[in-house]
């Protein structure tokens, strides 16, 4: 049987559903509309069939008559377009008189159970477009994130910053202490890297007098899964030349209360089993006193390591002082940040690309900052001197997993970069405080999986 190519002036249910609401029970309207989706359900009463037709706008109810459309070789999960007029079933439920019903793809293999959906977790990552199809909490969510990409873009747009494009595939990774995926450019013969984030290239067309840039887009770690991490995740970077991070702040501040106003029409979310307020001015602390309220603030590594290891921590892949603050920080500062919170200024050791502070060469300007425990994004005030930033590289590459360093980048230092402020911000992570989703994959259509065994 050959089946339709298309189905032509469809009508949204949603818009269907909307004129049927206004009518009286048992009325039917003069009005002919079209409309196409899935059948999510079927029951008979006599030669009245009642089926449940869903499109991506919503659901409403078919009234089939037989007398008026003939038999129905229909089946649950069959997707058919139909014609007939907007109504009113006599209980009141708004409807489709249906006077024509045309098949336009035929379901091999039945559905989940439609009225519990899909359940198993690893079956709802692995096969998405069921999840989609049974979920109305998947596609609730799905279209949440994608608001969320369309509104960080409009603050940024409206904010005078230019989207810009830079390499995917990278000669040399930088931006980010992380192990990246490695493969080789046939053409060029040489091994190149799938980047780690979008910094360095950002930063060369500030450079080159672009001053508001950002890009929102792929970055690739190859490193572990948790419930917030991916090794393909989704980042949005911007760089504002003539701002430090001070600026950088309240910019954050803004832009992620704007973006949960926009999306969800306030700016309080259930995250975590947390109740929090999204709202601009967040909470700052010192990366420094977050530590001394820890006990945990020390420059000697030994004493470090020892009071970690009191507290049942394993240091032993922690190969230096700046491994052991981030343990430290990861596994008793952060996760306490549960209210909107910025973590600032940071042992220069741990952050390449900042700019010292006035008060101590040994601390930089740069800030993290964290709702319901979760780190949303980076930020510094970006390093311009390319005399500091080569021996920052040097000093960076005796570290495991350091910068590997970039004598280009440094390169367009040497042409002059105005002062800048420079952020980061994880889509797939701000898109899990605003839909309350306590695993990163949940908001991520295709994520990483093993193979089946």
């Amino acid at each position: 049987m050959s089946l339709p190519k298309r189905f032509a002036d469809r009508d949204e249910i949603a818009a269907v559903r909307a004129e049927s609401e206004k009518l009286e029970p048992g009325a039917e309207a003069a009005d002919k509309r079209r409309l196409a989706g899935r059948v999510m359900a079927r029951r008979e009463m006599g030669k009245l069939v009642f089926l449940d037709l869903v499109d991506r706008s919503g659901r409403i109810q078919l009234l089939c008559d037989t007398g008026r459309t003939g038999a129905l070789d229909v089946d649950l999960g069959d997707i058919v377009g139909v014609s007939g007029s907007p109504a009113r079933a006599r209980r009141g439920e708004p409807s489709l008189a249906v006077d024509e019903v045309e098949l336009l793809a035929k379901i091999q293999r039945p559905l989940p159970d439609t009225f519990h959906g899909v359940t198993d977790v690893e079956t709802r990552y692995r096969q998405r477009y069921l999840d989609l199809l049974v979920n109305p909490e998947t596609r609730v969510d799905f279209e949440l994130r994608t608001r969320v990409v369309t509104a960080v873009r409009r603050h940024l747009d409206e904010a005078g910053f230019l989207e810009v494009e830079t390499p995917v595939l990278q000669p040399r990774y930088g931006g980010g202490f992380a192990e990246p995926f490695v493969t080789h450019y046939n053409a060029l013969d040489a091994d190149y890297y799938l980047r780690i984030a979008t910094e360095l290239y950002l930063k060369r067309l500030i450079v080159g007098g672009l001053e508001k840039v950002y890009e929102l887009g792929k970055d690739f770690r190859n490193e572990g899964l948790s419930y917030k991490h991916v090794p393909e995740f989704t980042m949005v970077e911007w760089y504002e030349a003539y701002t430090d991070y001070r600026d950088q702040m309240e910019r954050v501040e803004r832009l992620i209360e704007n973006v949960a106003l926009d999306t969800t029409g306030g700016t309080k979310v259930a995250y975590r089993g947390h109740d929090i307020d999204l709202k601009a001015p967040w909470r700052r602390i010192k990366l420094v006193e977050a530590l001394a309220e820890q006990g945990l603030w020390t420059r000697d590594g030994d004493a470090l390591r020892s009071r970690l290891q009191e507290r049942g921590v394993d240091t032993s892949q922690d190969r230096s002082w700046a491994q052991l603050v981030d343990h430290a920080l990861s596994h008793f500062v952060e996760p306490a940040l549960i209210e909107p919170t910025i973590l600032y200024d940071y042992p220069v050791e741990l952050s390449p690309f900042a700019r010292a502070t006035d008060e101590d060469s040994a601390i930089v300007e740069r800030f993290e900052y964290f709702v319901g425990g979760t780190e949303l994004g980076n930020a510094f005030t970006e390093l311009n001197d390319p005399v500091e930033q080569a021996a920052r590289f040097e000093q960076q590459a005796t570290e495991v997993g350091g910068e590997p360093g970039d004598p280009d980048y440094v390169e367009a230092l040497a042409y002059g970069m105005p002062p800048t402020g420079g952020v980061g911000l994880g889509i797939d992570r701000l898109t899990m405080a605003l839909a309350g989703r306590d695993n990163v994959r949940d908001v991520v259509l295709f994520p990483a999986l093993r193979e089946r065994s």
